[in-house]
C-alpha cells in the first residue's frame, strides 16, 4: 500500500521582510500623495489667478513641475482633478462648519449658526465661493448630479445630526431628519448664488437672516418652536401675561325699536292730561 504524499509545509515569511515591504508600500503611498497635492495645489492657484476653472491639464502639470505620464498616473484627467478639489473642499468646509457651530447652547442655536456659515461661504467674490463652486459645480449638477451628491455627504451628515437632535429635544418637527436637513442645506448653499430678486425695480439679495427664518419655519410651523422651547420673546410674552389688563368694552346704549316706542308713546302722559291733573 503506497503512502499519501504529504503536503509540504510553507514556512513563515520572515518578520524582516514583512518590515521591509510594509516601508516601502508607505514610502509609495507617501510619495503619490505628495504628487496628487501638489497637482492640486497647482489647478488651485489657477482658479484663483484666473478666477474662473478655464484651464488645461498641460498647465496645471507645468505649474506642478511634474510630468504628464504622473498626472494621468492619478487623474483620469482634468474633471476628475475638479472634482477632487470641489469634495476636498467640501470636506474642509464641513469640519469647519461643526467647529463653529459647537458653540451653540442647544441643537436649534448649533443648525442657525450652520446655516448662516453656509451661506456666507457660498457667496460669490471675495471671501465667499471661488470659481470652482459657481462654474464647475453648477456644471456638475447638470451633468453628474450622483458625484454631487457624494461629495456633500460629510456636510449633509452633519445637518442631519442637528436636525435629529432639535427634533429629539422637541425643538423642532421633522418626520424626515435627512430630507429635511438636506433642504435646509441646500437652501443655505444656493441661494446666496441666486440672482437677487428685484423689489421696486431694485436688487435686494435675500439675506442669511431670511434663509434662516425661512428654515426655521419649515421645521418648527410658522408660529415658532413648539411650546416647551423658551425663547426670549415666549419668556418675554410670559412674565407680562399676569399683569396685562384687558381693556373692558363700553356698552353702546340699546337702540329702541318701533315697538318699545309706540308703547312709551301710549303710556306717556299727554299734555292735555297734565294739564287735567
Amino acid at each position: 500500500m503506497s503512502e499519501v504524499p504529504a503536503e509540504p509545509v510553507e514556512s513563515p515569511e520572515p518578520a524582516w521582510r514583512q518590515r521591509a515591504v510594509e516601508r516601502s508600500t508607505r514610502a509609495a503611498k507617501l510619495r503619490a500623495e505628495q504628487r496628487v497635492q501638489r497637482f492640486l495645489d497647482a489647478a488651485q492657484e489657477l482658479i484663483a489667478d484666473k478666477g474662473t476653472t478655464d484651464f488645461t491639464v498641460q498647465e496645471v502639470v507645468e505649474r506642478s513641475r511634474q510630468s504628464l505620464r504622473s498626472f494621468y498616473q492619478h487623474f483620469d484627467g482634468k474633471h476628475e482633478l475638479l472634482l477632487a478639489l470641489f469634495e476636498d473642499a467640501l470636506s474642509k468646509s464641513a469640519a469647519e462648519i461643526r467647529e463653529k457651530a459647537a458653540a451653540g447652547r442647544d441643537p436649534l442655536d448649533r443648525l442657525r449658526i450652520a446655516v448662516d456659515l453656509l451661506y456666507h461661504s457660498s457667496q460669490p467674490g471675495p471671501g465667499g465661493q471661488s470659481a470652482l463652486f459657481t462654474d464647475f459645480a453648477i456644471q456638475l449638477l447638470v451633468s453628474h448630479p450622483d458625484q454631487v451628491a457624494t461629495a456633500h455627504l460629510p456636510l449633509l451628515g452633519f445637518f442631519t445630526e442637528l436636525v435629529e437632535q432639535a427634533a429629539e429635544r422637541g425643538q423642532a418637527v421633522a418626520a424626515a431628519p435627512r430630507r429635511t436637513a438636506s433642504l435646509i442645506m441646500q437652501t443655505a448653499l444656493f441661494t446666496p448664488q441666486a440672482p437677487t430678486a428685484p423689489v421696486g425695480g431694485l436688487p435686494s439679495p435675500i439675506t442669511a437672516e431670511e434663509v434662516w427664518e425661512f428654515c426655521l419655519g419649515g421645521i418648527t410651523g410658522p408660529a415658532g418652536p413648539p411650546a416647551s422651547v423658551e425663547t426670549p420673546a415666549r419668556e418675554t410674552a410670559k412674565a407680562t401675561a399676569g399683569t396685562a389688563k384687558k381693556p373692558v368694552a363700553k356698552k353702546a346704549p340699546a337702540r329702541k325699536t318701533a315697538s318699545s316706542r309706540g308703547t312709551a308713546a301710549r303710556t306717556a302722559p299727554t299734555r292735555a292730561s297734565r294739564g287735567k291733573a
